[in-house]
């Protein structure tokens, strides 16, 4: 509840045999109170930062507005969800009997799509899809929903005037934080539908010379609209710790490793123009390792881990990204959880306590796995495209359910590529990949995390491959091999189904080519192609209906302490 999972809270309520309307109302209720305590955190946390003179004026003041702006932000996302998400898009959805091909063809056909500079369809919207007596229309933020919008105007014009008195004596970033809370102002303000994603641009391009520890998060991501890729409604701070950001080694690797693929997937030279804009953005990657200081809106619904941004690869070609890692967040989150009776059944006594020593007393190795897999993870998301390659590969919807494959199996090829890997550290990954992949499965029926079930189904199509996973479905058990220290299978597998993946990236092939290799459609969701891995898919997903709420008390975290 306090970091709001609807996914598991809905599972909960399924199982209570609550209806479709009431699980709704409750989950509005939930975000509600998620909500409310947040912002009585936040709002003591800045009454202790003027107690306390905390930072100077100039920032000070920075978390005083970012938290009035984010009071306007709540009521924008509530409405932006209801007429998206919960309305718009459930109509579309029906319109087109689940079919996400023929509807995106609808929404190109009919011009209800946003534009980029050259005048194409661009990759994501800012703008809301609005239906009435069948019919849908398009309308800028500002018209759709004009209260809310014109209260966060008004909420960024009292910021950046009071950054304007004040001063920047220990980064001397004042104009650049004026100068973003101006271009926000403009994005906000445009009315013109086809301008929306330049003005947005502009905002990236103005947010990406902000370079001091104090970063503010505005909407940057689009996992929950499925068609229109619609950005959400994010705001926060994110407070990163300057002691902390020198990663070379994982970025080292990365490199290393994108060079040699290429090499050998491109002999002549054909995408070197992809290959080259993949290395720019890597090459001027911001690296923030953060704690999340501040958030609103729909930052309530989920949890932070780690984020490549901007998303607008016309802005990173010139400009670069930012990567946020929320490590020590992510630590002490994993170490508050419970132990769950589903990890228990299905990854068995052996796995676990070898997870739990690393998570409880080993927390360097802990941060050498998490740069490893997740800031990996990040840095493998830049690899392979360039400012079309998403429009292109999206053609049937599913660019999004490839891409966060393709990004974690960019870090772990990298990471298997370097020689001075050691077998502590191969062992953790490896086993950090079973339980990810496993508990991914979860996530089956949760429409804006899908991509990350799908990635997990195909991570498990290369485990049960090489033999690590081994379903009994007679005895409804899974073996586990974590013993034998031989992972040779395991890497081939990875590497030869990464480089079929980045030709596929450099050909700009749709995503569903490479995706229906592993994953099936079914319904609203996807499943795995190889019998055995649907067979454990199924009964895992079952089991997880069934007792994921269940605690195991058979092991305590002090046997760790």
């Amino acid at each position: 509840m306090i970091n709001l999972r609807e996914d598991s809270l809905r599972q909960a309520l399924i199982k209570e045999k609550f209806s479709d309307e009431k699980i709704e109302i409750i989950l509005d209720k939930a975000y509600d109170f998620t909500a409310s305590y947040w912002l009585n955190n936040q709002k003591e946390r800045l009454e202790f930062m003027e107690k306390n003179n905390l930072f100077n004026d100039f920032y000070r003041s920075i978390f005083f507005n970012v938290y009035q702006v984010g009071l306007k932000m709540n009521d924008l996302h509530k409405k932006w969800d209801k007429l998206i998400i919960k309305t718009s898009n459930k109509k579309l959805k029906n319109k087109f009997n689940n079919d996400n091909k023929k509807a995106l063809d609808y929404l190109k056909d009919n011009n209800l799509m946003d534009l980029n500079y050259d005048g194409d369809i661009a990759e994501r919207c800012y703008s809301a899809l609005i239906e009435k007596d069948g019919e849908y229309s398009r309308l800028p933020y500002i018209e759709a929903f004009n209260d809310e919008v014109s209260e966060i105007i008004s909420a960024l014009s009292s910021f950046a005037d009071d950054l304007s008195n004040l001063e920047d004596d220990i980064y001397n970033q004042k104009d650049e934080y004026i100068s973003y809370i101006k271009s926000l102002i403009n994005a906000f303000k445009e009315v013109d539908c086809d301008k929306l994603v330049g003005k947005w641009a502009d905002v990236d391009v103005a947010w990406m010379s902000i370079t001091s520890p104090v970063q503010i998060g505005h909407p940057l991501e689009y996992y929950e609209d499925h068609f229109r890729k619609s950005v959400a409604i994010e705001w926060d701070i994110r407070l990163s710790n300057p002691k902390k950001g020198n990663n070379s080694h994982t970025l080292d690797n990365i490199k290393n490793m994108f060079a040699k693929i290429y090499k050998e997937i491109d002999t002549d030279d054909k995408f070197k123009d992809i290959y080259d804009f993949s290395l720019h953005s890597l090459n001027n990657v911001q690296l923030y390792i953060s704690r999340p200081a501040m958030f609103f809106a729909s930052e309530f619904n989920g949890l932070f881990s780690a984020q490549v941004v901007p998303n607008d690869e016309m802005v990173s070609k010139k400009y670069g990204k930012k990567i946020f890692a929320f490590s020590d967040e992510i630590l002490q989150l994993s170490r508050a959880k419970p132990f769950l009776l589903i990890s228990k059944e299905f990854l068995g006594d052996n796995l676990l306590k070898k997870e739990r020593k690393i998570l409880f007393k080993d927390s360097e190795l802990w941060h050498k796995i998490y740069d490893i897999t997740t800031i990996g993870h990040e840095y493998g998301h830049i690899l392979g495209c360039d400012e079309s390659t998403e429009n292109i590969m999206n053609e049937s919807g599913n660019f999004k359910n490839i891409e966060e494959f393709k990004a974690t199996t960019g870090g772990l090829v990298a990471f298997f590529n370097d020689k001075y890997k050691n077998k502590e550290e191969l062992n953790a990954v490896i086993r950090d990949t079973i339980k990810r992949s496993i508990s991914l499965i979860g996530w089956m029926e949760v429409p804006e995390v899908l991509p990350y079930y799908c990635e997990g189904l195909i991570h498990l199509s290369g485990l049960f491959e090489s033999d690590i996973l081994k379903w009994d479905n007679t005895n409804k058990k899974l073996s586990i091999d974590i013993d034998s220290l031989d992972y040779d299978k395991l890497i081939f597998w990875y590497e030869k189904t990464y480089k079929d993946l980045l030709i596929n990236y450099f050909n700009k092939k749709d995503a569903s080519i490479f995706l229906n290799k592993y994953a099936k459609q079914h319904e609203d969701t996807f499943m795995p192609q190889c019998k055995e891995v649907e067979s454990f898919v199924k009964f895992y997903y079952k089991r997880y209906k069934e007792i994921s709420q269940k605690i195991d008390t058979s092991d305590k975290k002090e046997n760790y302490l």
